[in-house]
């Protein structure tokens, strides 16, 4: 499989679109399909500038890339190609996931309004699949239902989509075939569509990241998730990374920036941002009119809903970026956990080490001491809490992120610039001067005593 840079995107997608300009595509037989782009890379890929079609802002994925695509004839053709893949979840983990085009998410698809699409699904998986459009305005033989609307993909065979991409917003791709399977594996993508012309509700931004909220029931030491479960997953993710491994959104200080996000999940997630407000400006419906937004830190996005929100980021530094569901920041959880708070291990602890070298006494305190153990762990798992900050460990995993906003960040530049060191006298510190009194409780007298009466209504009340 082959490792793409921004280069070679650029290069495949202007020769590619000169090559097969002039090709005939019949019903019948469909000329040669574009050549599948894989990859297999982890990190976040730079944005795909368009090279041919209408021009347009693109996107970041967030630990993902875009798919190039080829001009045939006035219409833009993909190749997606639906596969069994392994994806690196974070340094350490990888996970044996189905996906498209070697990755889990599939690569982001951006067109522009109006454009004619035609999408090429190849199917190497070991079971017939689809993909359903999710948001789209297109004919309803092309809405990718099994058995609803289209016979389903069988393996090793390859189906066609076409259709006219009619309004501008913010959408996702997935099966509609098994999906409890399927979707459960891995497989789903982005999907953007620009506006063609200046829309007075969709603003143009200097920033504009995306990226898909999924979960995932791996056991430490196995590489497949159990497809079976309904809500107690071990591993909340973004792009099927979980942090340390997601990156960080890094950008210019005072850009406007766009975030869109779409979910995927068995539950809702409330997605929160540190140190900004912002709106929320789209969701898979299209644009929100301007009368109906207002300021949040916090917004709760349910399963299968897109959302899209932006903000100015005028204040410097690193901010959380997060779901504020707190099990949905930790990786590997255990849920058969006992509540060990306040139970003295010292005496069994001595016992148990008898009989186990390596035991170690959990939970006592809390759960901060996970992230600073060195115990063993099994293959193929990364530690609950992790994550090292320039401050010390950050106790985090699962859906976590860093927005970091730098005033010497160059506009074009995604690059992560490192820990930002705060200003003299703008950090919180260890008080050390005289011993603070303790707040007395102001005395009251004896609560005075209420009866409650209890009327139970009549039988023969009517009622």
């Amino acid at each position: 499989m082959n490792k793409l840079s921004r280069r070679d995107f650029m290069k495949w997608s202007s020769i590619a679109g000169g090559a097969v300009a002039t090709a005939a595509v019949s019903k019948v037989a469909m000329a040669a399909l574009p050549e599948p782009v894989i990859q297999t890379t982890p990190d976040t890929a730079s944005p795909l500038m368009p090279a041919t079609g209408r021009p347009y802002n693109p996107v970041v994925t967030l630990n993902g890339w875009t798919l190039p695509w080829r001009m045939n004839q006035g219409v833009k053709e993909f190749h997606l190609v639906a596969e069994p893949v392994v994806r690196e979840m974070a340094p350490g983990m990888k996970a044996h996931l189905w996906g498209y085009n070697g990755q889990s998410p599939g690569p982001t698809i951006e067109v522009v309004e109006g454009d004619k699409v035609r999408i090429f699904v190849t199917n190497k998986l070991p079971e017939h699949t689809s993909v359903h459009w999710h948001g789209q305005r297109l004919p309803n033989g092309m809405d990718g239902v099994s058995g609803l609307n289209q016979p389903s993909i069988p393996a090793g065979k390859t189906f066609v989509y076409e259709f006219e991409a009619r309004r501008p917003g913010t959408f996702m791709y997935h099966p509609h075939a098994d999906e409890m399977t399927q979707m459960a594996m891995g497989m789903m993508g982005f999907w953007v569509t620009h506006p063609r012309t200046k829309n007075p509700l969709i603003s143009e931004v200097d920033r504009d990241f995306c990226f898909l909220l999924n979960a995932y029931d791996i056991d430490p030491g196995s590489y497949t998730p159990k497809i079976m479960t309904m809500l107690d997953f071990n591993l909340w993710t973004w792009n099927s990374r979980i942090f340390p491994g997601i990156s960080p959104l890094c950008v210019r200080k005072n850009d406007r920036v766009r975030i869109r996000f779409g979910n995927l999940t068995m539950t809702n997630h409330p997605i929160h941002i540190h140190g900004h407000e912002f709106e929320v400006t789209g969701t898979d419906g299209g644009p929100v009119p301007k009368s109906a937004r207002w300021p949040e830190v916090t917004t709760d996005v349910a399963v299968g809903q897109m959302r899209q929100i932006e903000l100015i980021a005028d204040e410097e530094g690193d901010w959380a970026f997060h779901c504020h569901k707190s099990h949905h920041t930790m990786n590997a959880m255990g849920h058969n956990v006992p509540t060990m708070i306040g139970v003295d291990h010292s005496g069994i602890t001595k016992k148990v080490i008898k009989l186990i070298p390596d035991y170690m006494a959990m939970s006592e305190r809390g759960m901060a001491d996970m992230a600073e153990m060195e115990m063993p762990l099994p293959d193929n798992t990364i530690p609950m809490m992790t994550g090292a900050g320039p401050y010390g460990s950050v106790e985090m995993g699962g859906m976590f992120s860093v927005f970091k906003v730098r005033k010497d960040q160059k506009p074009s530049d995604y690059s992560d610039p490192g820990w930002f060191k705060q200003p003299p006298n703008t950090q919180a510190f260890e008080y050390k001067g005289p011993e603070i009194p303790a707040a007395k409780a102001v005395e009251k007298g004896p609560a005075a005593s209420i009866e409650m009466k209890v009327r139970k209504p009549s039988s023969h009340s009517g009622h």
